[in-house]
């Protein structure tokens, strides 16, 4: 692996997939789960009466992520909530390889811990397709974000695609992948030397 293959690409193929190799008994190394994308997304509410709030939004998820969002729209129309098909919603971030990487490093080792109260990530979080999604309450965990700048304080979901179809697996991935459950100690993702 060169100097530029992220970190937690590097700790995917040195660590974690002999370890899932070994545990499940996968035999070809193609059979050992892999993360796919990552998709990041923020709804807003309020987009269709305050475009500032949702240029602020996409400003703020470029610099998260590291990629243009995509602006979400309304796919159908809602009277209730004066909801227009066509108008936006949100915004919408899909991350892979070597950027879908960074972005977990930077999520699991520095964003993560500073969530408030934070005692480790809720494992019943699966979609019963081995895929994980968790919500974040408040954009400002990440280092990017300068607090002072932050017009208004909003969540995302994070959901973690993954190439398994069985919960248990996608779960042992994400745990040797360093994510900080409840209840358990994290992997702690170093340079192998």
């Amino acid at each position: 692996m060169s100097e530029s293959t992220p970190r937690l690409l590097n700790h995917y193929h040195e660590y974690v997939r002999p370890r899932m190799a070994e545990q499940f008994g996968f035999d070809n190394p193609m059979q050992v789960p892999r993360i796919e994308k990552v998709v990041v997304n923020v709804g807003v509410g309020e987009a269709s009466k305050n475009q500032k709030l949702l240029e602020s939004v996409i400003e703020e998820l470029e610099m998260i992520t590291g990629q243009k969002p995509v602006v979400t729209k309304a796919r159908k129309s809602i009277s209730n909530f004066s909801l227009r098909e066509g108008m936006p919603v949100g915004a919408s971030v899909t991350l892979r390889s070597s950027r879908m990487y960074e972005f977990l490093d930077r999520l699991v080792s520095v964003a993560a811990p500073r969530i408030r109260d934070f005692r480790g990530l809720p494992t019943r979080s699966f979609d019963g397709r081995g895929n994980y999604t968790m919500g974040v309450k408040e954009q400002i965990i990440f280092p990017e974000i300068e607090y002072d700048k932050v017009n208004q304080v909003h969540g995302m979901d994070i959901s973690v695609v993954t190439t398994t179809t069985k919960d248990d697996e996608g779960l042992a991935l994400l745990r040797l992948m360093g994510f900080p459950f409840r209840g358990e100690d994290p992997v702690t993702i170093g340079v192998a030397g």
